[in-house]
């Protein structure tokens, strides 16, 4: 298991129209490290963003899907997704707004 640092484990935002409808209740998706747990995730979000109080975190493993390109075959990267309750009186996150 990897030594990761709070600011590693988040990689990118989910901006969805599925993750976009959840932001009603507080919850946002994130692209996480393969590797992070969900004691990591929640104290990278709480560190990363002020005044955000996690609730609870959901994880996703996701394989690679198998792609061609002629005749050679192969998978693309797996990767780890993220949904972050936040509590009702927490802050809102940032860069969530305006979409």
């Amino acid at each position: 298991m990897a030594d990761l640092k709070y600011y590693d484990v988040i990689l990118k935002p989910v901006i969805t129209e599925n993750s976009m409808s959840i932001l009603d209740e507080k919850k946002y998706t994130f692209l996480v490290h393969p590797d992070a747990t969900k004691a990591q995730v929640k104290d990278a979000v709480e560190k990363m963003f002020e005044g955000a109080k996690v609730a609870a975190v959901n994880t996703m493993n996701y394989d690679g899907k198998p792609k061609r390109r002629g005749l050679h075959f192969g998978r693309t990267k797996k990767y780890k997704k993220a949904i972050v309750k936040l509590t009702a009186e927490s802050k809102d996150i940032e860069i969530f707004q305006g979409m």
